[in-house]
C-alpha cells in the first residue's frame, strides 16, 4: 500500500450545520455536494463531511458514537502571527474554543477549537514541520533532541 490519505470522512449528525461551520464560518469551498455528503479539495485529499445515518450502514457499524473521537485535525501555518491571527478570527464568529494560543515546550504555538459537532481543530504553528508556499506539510524533522 502506497503512504498516502485519499479521503477522510467525518460522520455528521446534521449536515446542514456542519456544512455552514466549514463553508461559511472557515470559508472552504465545496467541490461536489448533494443532500447526502460534501467534498472540499484540501491539499492532495478530499476532506469529506457525510450524513452519520448514510454511513454507519455502510460501515456496518451503529450510528450513535459521541465524545472525543481520540483524534484532531491540525491545520499548520507558518508563522506564530498566523495562529494568532487565526484565533481573533474565530473567537469574533464565535467559534467553540478550548483555550488561549500556548506556547508549547518544543517551540510550537497552538490553540484548539471545535466545530458544531465537537471535532476537535487544532491551528498551530510547529518549526518541527516545514511547510511549501501552499501551505503542505513537507515532513517532519527529526525529533530525537526532545
Amino acid at each position: 500500500m502506497q503512504q498516502r490519505i485519499s479521503v477522510i470522512t467525518l460522520a455528521a449528525d446534521d449536515l446542514p450545520a456542519m456544512r455552514q461551520f466549514y463553508v461559511e464560518t472557515l470559508g472552504w469551498e465545496p467541490v461536489a455536494e448533494n443532500q447526502d455528503i460534501l467534498f472540499i479539495k484540501c491539499n492532495g485529499f478530499l476532506f469529506s463531511i457525510c450524513k452519520k445515518e448514510q454511513l454507519a450502514p455502510l460501515i456496518g457499524v451503529k450510528p450513535d458514537g459521541t465524545g472525543f473521537r481520540a483524534f484532531t485535525i491540525s491545520y499548520n501555518v507558518p508563522t506564530r502571527a498566523e495562529v494568532d491571527e487565526w484565533f481573533a478570527k474565530l473567537k469574533a464568529r464565535k467559534v467553540a474554543l478550548y483555550q488561549e494560543p500556548t506556547e508549547a515546550f518544543f517551540g510550537g504555538y497552538f490553540f484548539y477549537f471545535s466545530d458544531v459537532e465537537g471535532n476537535v481543530l487544532e491551528i498551530a504553528y510547529n518549526p518541527y514541520i516545514p511547510l511549501d508556499e501552499a501551505g503542505n506539510a513537507l515532513t517532519h524533522n527529526s525529533i530525537a533532541d526532545l
